[in-house]
């Protein structure tokens, strides 16, 4: 059985892609058996084998002690048995499912499949795609046919960027197989690094859904709030002195505006709508979801500009200092990061814009988004400062800090997250 040989370290197990997600499996796996390592860019391989996380998530402690070898080269695959594959599943400038990488990752293993062998899929996908799109990629490489050469399963990451309490140990795992034998096997794989259980899902396609509609279960939670916040601002009510109020209520469900973009919750729904497109439904309340939290970048935006403009000021002569780029606190991503659309909107009105990160990369963000970042913001120049992203770096600073930003010492402070309600005096505050 392969989970024996594994345990034993006869067999090897193979996580593609070294992500958010894919890294702090494979480590965690290499505390126990004998792990591979697989991406396609080299200079991140490299550095993992220097112990350094390129997504900086990781510690250099978490690398020690772990029996693993980084690769990019397919030909160290050729002796593993258990393969994961964990890479990202994005969506293209359509809002359309971009499943090249997963398939992509799909033909490299089955380059190397073998009888026996087991492929597990992590990327986020609509229900079918791992038995209807990348199975045919594997049986048509590698010559074989699932069940009876080789086994899949499916097992939904639930990596929380930032997140230092709910890890892989501590989160209950999803796992399923293509047939009893196979969802025993990989449940009791994984049961080697997660601590908290394996739930025995009863089909790969319900695996596929239960995660698929985790996010977009949030996603129209917090479209709710944000179109509860587009209301209430309407009649002159803070959103969170509401939110404060109604959450005494034991059930009310404590959700809070704001935007939402990322590589999950900002893209897994419309996965979700594509599949029922093609199934003959034409959802409603996902896709109005969607339009609404895509759209409160552009909000803030011209929010901001509104303010600017009811201060006297003259727009097209105004300077504004983002706060933060990564798509949420405390992490590096900047992938879907909602954040470039405030930019973009006030750069429609011919603002200048400056944009500080610590967390961010700035070569990142020249070449997915077109602008850089500044390394610090400079007194006494900004007509408005909006509040992004909520890093620690931005929390608790005093009021003399924005108004020190500000030209004459005056301006607008907009706060997206709320953080600084009812603590800023002197200055033009707006949030959600």
């Amino acid at each position: 059985m392969i989970y024996d040989n594994l345990l034993s370290k006869e067999s090897k197990l193979a996580v593609i892609g070294l992500g958010y997600v894919g890294l702090p499996i494979a480590l965690e796996f290499a505390k126990k058996i004998r792990v591979v390592g697989f991406d396609i860019n080299e200079e991140r391989v490299e550095m993992m084998r220097n112990h350094i996380d390129p997504s900086e998530e990781l510690e250099k402690s978490a690398f020690e002690g772990c029996d693993i070898t980084f690769t990019s080269n397919i030909e160290d695959l050729r002796e593993v048995q258990f393969f994961i594959i964990a890479v990202p599943t994005p969506i293209n400038n359509m809002n359309l499912p971009d499943l090249g990488p997963v398939l992509s990752a799909s033909r490299t293993v089955g380059q190397v499949l073998k009888k026996g062998d087991y492929v597990v899929y992590e990327s986020t996908v609509y229900p079918g795609c791992t038995e209807d799109d990348c199975v045919p990629i594997l049986e048509q490489l590698s010559g074989l046919k699932m069940k009876s050469d080789f086994k899949v399963g499916y097992s939904p990451e639930r990596i929380n960027p930032g997140d230092k309490k709910n890890t892989i140990r501590t989160i209950v795992k999803v796992a399923s197989g293509c047939d009893a034998e196979s969802l025993e096997q990989i449940a009791k794989t994984y049961e080697l690094v997660v601590d908290a259980g394996i739930h025995r899902a009863s089909s790969i396609k319900v695996a596929e859904a239960s995660k698929i509609i985790e996010n977009t279960q949030r996603d129209v939670n917090i479209a709710l709030i944000n179109e509860l916040s587009l209301i209430l601002s309407k009649m002159g009510v803070n959103t969170y002195d509401v939110l404060e109020a109604a959450g005494t209520k034991w059930n009310f469900l404590k959700f809070s505006p704001g935007l939402v973009g990322g590589h999950c919750i900002g893209v897994d729904p419309y996965y979700l709508v594509y599949k029922a497109k093609k199934v003959g439904y034409y959802s409603k309340v996902i896709s109005s979801a969607r339009y609404i939290n895509d759209s409160m970048g552009f909000y803030v935006g011209k929010q901001t500009v509104k303010k600017i403009l009811e201060s006297g000021r003259n727009a097209l002569e105004s300077k504004v200092l983002v706060l933060g780029a990564t798509f949420k606190e405390n992490v590096s991503d900047v992938r879907n990061s909602k954040v470039v659309d405030i930019i973009r909107e006030l750069e429609s009105f011919s603002m200048h814009v400056d944009i500080m990160d610590p967390h961010a990369n700035s070569d990142e963000l020249k070449h997915e988004y077109g602008f850089e970042l500044i390394p610090s913001p400079i007194a006494g120049s900004y007509d408005a400062i909006i509040l992004a992203v909520a890093h620690n770096d931005f929390l608790n600073l005093p009021e003399s800090y924005f108004k020190n930003l500000m030209r004459n010492g005056k301006g607008v402070l907009v706060d997206i997250k709320g953080l600084y309600k009812n603590k800023i005096k002197d200055l033009d505050y707006w949030s959600l």
